[in-house]
């Protein structure tokens, strides 16, 4: 029996799709919100989590570190996501976190099955429709301290204040907005945001 954790914020999304999945007879099947990922993940140790690459909160971005292992000689489930080519910075996170299944959220049920179930044995899947997404994701122009400047002004954080959150000058700090302006082709720091939320980057 193979246990599954399924992570979904649209509630209808989850339910439904948990209910699909709880037909096959080697799947044992529980859903949460991403709210509560982590914590049922600790209480129910799954072999596979599944997890939705959108988020409600954090910009749509997910908390995938939450998914990490649980900790020294913890078996930790292996991480399966459902994902969308046009989210590229979304898959980069979720290659960062030692994801080892890419489900396209577009593809058919019966490919979440068998991802499921290759993924519990320790294999790779990936969907060949997420190809140019990955294709993508490794042209990210951001570093991951411009992502973290960016991510805290898409909060709506001062320059002073990121400045202090980050321990930078605010000349620094200035600095890399005028970067991530010019790596993402923006007009000004709103549109950087805008397009960085839109890749799946912030």
């Amino acid at each position: 029996m193979i246990g599954v954790l399924l992570v979904h914020d649209a509630c209808l999304v989850r339910s439904v799709l948990a209910e699909w999945l709880r037909r096959e007879p080697d799947l044992r099947v529980y859903d949460t919100p991403w709210r509560g990922a982590a914590a049922r993940m600790r209480s129910l140790r799954p072999d596979v989590c599944a997890a939705d690459l959108e988020c409600a909160d954090s910009h749509g971005v997910p908390p995938l570190g939450d998914l990490r292992p649980l900790g020294a000689g913890s078996p930790s489930p292996r991480l399966l996501v459902l994902a969308a080519a046009n989210r590229p910075g979304l898959l980069r996170r979720a290659v960062e976190a030692g994801a080892l299944g890419y489900v396209d959220k577009e593809g058919s049920p019966d490919r979440l099955v068998r991802a499921i179930r290759r993924v519990a044995e320790g294999e790779r899947f990936v969907d060949d429709s997420l190809g140019f997404g990955f294709l993508k994701a490794a042209q990210m122009p951001l570093t991951r301290r411009e992502l973290s400047v960016l991510s805290l002004a898409a909060g709506g954080a001062s320059i002073a204040e990121i400045a202090g959150s980050l321990h930078l000058s605010h000349g620094t700090v200035r600095n890399y907005m005028a970067a991530i302006t010019r790596k993402t082709g923006a007009r000004n720091r709103i549109d950087a945001i805008r397009i960085s939320q839109g890749e799946g980057w912030l």
